[in-house]
């Protein structure tokens, strides 16, 4: 069965360029990110090279990489357009293995587009752009925004805490309007929402459940989660409506795959094929 993963991110050469040449974050200094908010990290750059990451693909046995620049980078319109320019060009060279998002709205050649999480609590001020990918019919992917670690809390902070905590807002804000003003649009929440499908019990106890908190266009995306996630996930939505994504190159997609894997194929077939085919159809 073919595997599609819904979460990767790969830059293409001028926006790695562009990122070295910067004087303020998001900046390259070498193969250290610097960002506004978070602490500097080494990045493997051959990984974000065409042929490295379609050999990684051949070794994952994934057949297909939606990539998008994720919006944690805080990148400006200078940046996203020579990201959205350079994509664009590797996508084609790929033969169709890597299929490219755009960023924060529809645009001509993409799939869909990927918009932050700190956007997407505010529906009013995204409205225009909500309208015009709905009417594309391309897809949207909510990942978490830019943070500001706090001082003293280890490295590890932003990702665990403060990126949850975007992506259940992001996802509440849905199910408080969203998904009513925009019902025929698909929607991928990454990394499981945050956890925001744990919480549903908690919005019963606040007099708010049923089935108007399922909709058949939202899904989950499953980056960084293994078995016991993925089993209260399945448990409440059933095998339609979750996507495998692994975030890579930032992490190995492997543990979450096998996990994906294990829940055995018609699962697998599901997660890693028929919905996220959905998506791109």
């Amino acid at each position: 069965m073919a595997t599609i993963d819904v979460h990767q991110h790969l830059w293409p050469p001028a926006f790695i360029d562009a990122l070295g040449r910067r004087s303020d974050a998001p900046r390259l200094q070498g193969s250290v990110l610097e960002l506004g908010g978070e602490r500097a990290s080494d990045v493997d750059l051959d990984a974000h090279d065409l042929d490295v990451r379609l050999a990684l693909l051949d070794r994952w046995e994934i057949d297909t990489a939606v990539v998008s620049l994720q919006p944690t980078l805080g990148c400006d319109a200078e940046l996203v357009e020579v990201y959205e320019r350079g994509i664009l060009d590797v996508a084609e060279a790929s033969s169709g293995r890597i299929v490219a998002l755009a960023c924060n709205r529809a645009a001509d050649g993409f799939a869909g587009a990927c918009i932050a999480a700190t956007e997407l609590v505010d529906l009013a001020a995204v409205k225009s752009r909500l309208d015009e990918l709905e009417r594309s019919g391309a897809f949207l992917f909510v990942h978490p925004g830019p943070v500001r670690r706090p001082g003293g809390a280890p490295d590890w902070w932003p990702a665990v805490v403060d990126y949850t905590a975007q992506m259940q807002a992001a996802y509440a804000a849905w199910l408080a309007g969203g998904a009513e003003r925009w019902p025929g649009m698909r929607v991928v929440f990454a990394i499981l929402a945050g956890g925001g499908p744990f919480q549903l019990e908690r919005l019963a106890s606040r007099g708010i459940s049923g089935r108007g908190l399922l909709h058949e266009n939202v899904y989950f995306e499953t980056a960084s989660y293994g078995p016991r996630a993925l089993d209260l996930c399945l448990k409440t939505y059933g095998v339609g409506q979750l996507c495998f994504g692994s975030d890579a190159p930032v992490i190995d997609p492997q543990p979450t795959l096998d996990a994906v894997r294990g829940f055995g194929d018609a699962v697998t077939d599901a997660l890693c094929n028929v919905n996220p085919s959905r998506l791109l159809s």
